[in-house]
Order: C-alpha cells, then sequence, then structure tokens
C-alpha cells in the first residue's frame, strides 16, 4: 500500500496569467469522471475515467484509507470494460473535473476546476511529513483547506447524488 502525503488550498482564481508568462510549466490537462464505489468515515473505494486533451482515456480503481495530511493508497489502471461493469445498473453521477497539472520550482501543482459546484483547488502532494510541514504555499494559493470535510472530495460527490444533479 503506497502512502499519500497531501495538502489542499483553496483557489481564488486560475493562474491563467502565471502560465502565459511562463511562471507556471503546463505539465497536462484531463478531465476527470470520478466515482464512489464504497466508502466510510476512514476508507473509500473510487473509480475514474480520465481523458487526455489528445481524447486518449484510462480508467482507475482506487482505494484509500485514513484522514487528512498521510493517507494509505492503493490505485491501478483498470480496463474500460471493467470500469463499465463496475457502473453498469447504477444512477451515479460522477464527480467531473479538469484537472491541470502545472510546474513550479521543482513542485508539481495539480489544480482542479470542479464543473457542477462553483470550486477550484490545487493539490500539492510531498515525498515525506517534513516536507509537507515546511512548505510555503506561492502567493496565488488561497487558504489551505486542511481536515474542513466539504471540500474532499468524496463529500463533494456525497451532495451531488443528494441532489441527483445531471450535468
Amino acid at each position: 500500500m503506497g502512502t499519500e502525503i497531501e495538502k489542499k488550498y483553496l483557489l481564488p482564481a486560475f493562474p491563467e496569467a502565471l502560465l502565459q508568462t511562463q511562471e507556471l510549466t503546463l505539465i497536462s490537462k484531463k478531465h476527470i469522471y470520478q466515482t464512489y464505489l464504497a466508502f466510510s468515515d476512514k476508507e473509500e473505494i473510487r473509480v475514474r475515467q480520465l481523458i487526455d486533451y489528445e481524447g486518449n482515456s484510462t480508467f482507475t480503481h482506487t482505494f484509500k484509507s485514513g484522514h487528512g495530511l498521510v493517507r494509505q493508497e492503493i490505485e491501478y489502471n483498470i480496463s474500460e470494460e471493467v470500469y463499465r461493469q463496475l457502473l453498469a445498473n447504477t444512477q451515479l453521477v460522477p464527480l467531473k473535473k479538469i484537472r491541470t497539472t502545472v510546474e513550479h520550482q521543482g513542485f508539481h501543482y495539480e489544480i482542479d476546476e470542479y464543473k457542477q459546484i462553483d470550486l477550484l483547488v490545487v493539490e500539492v502532494e510531498f515525498t515525506d511529513e517534513s516536507a509537507a510541514h515546511s512548505f510555503q504555499p506561492p502567493a496565488w494559493f488561497g487558504r489551505e483547506l486542511g481536515q474542513e470535510e466539504e471540500f474532499r472530495n468524496k463529500s463533494l460527490w456525497i451532495g451531488l447524488q443528494t441532489q441527483n444533479v445531471r450535468v
């Protein structure tokens, strides 16, 4: 089982100007359709379809355990056929977002623009806890979201199911 060490921040605006001045380097941009198959307070199982800007799709199955800065994670690729079978006969609404990955001064930042919700966040992954604790966010980041439950992807997805949003 792998370890994920991650911080999440609210973004007041997409840093388009920083991309244009090449202060940030664009690494990739993907559409993500994320659906949870099972979850509890401390664990979750989800599947994703990721579509890159050439239209190529990949599919993943992920198990996460824990809560907070450090979580355990197992993620692996699955076939489209398995993905479709897992979602067959459900009425689940996927959480839709565009993930833009950028690089700046050795860090990769994942900017998530949620499509069904007015929300823009940036995530940063670290190799160890000391790097996470010593991280100084750039000025264009908003406040750190930390343990705020309402900003967790699982919580956002659950909200979509209860609203029965079909976007």
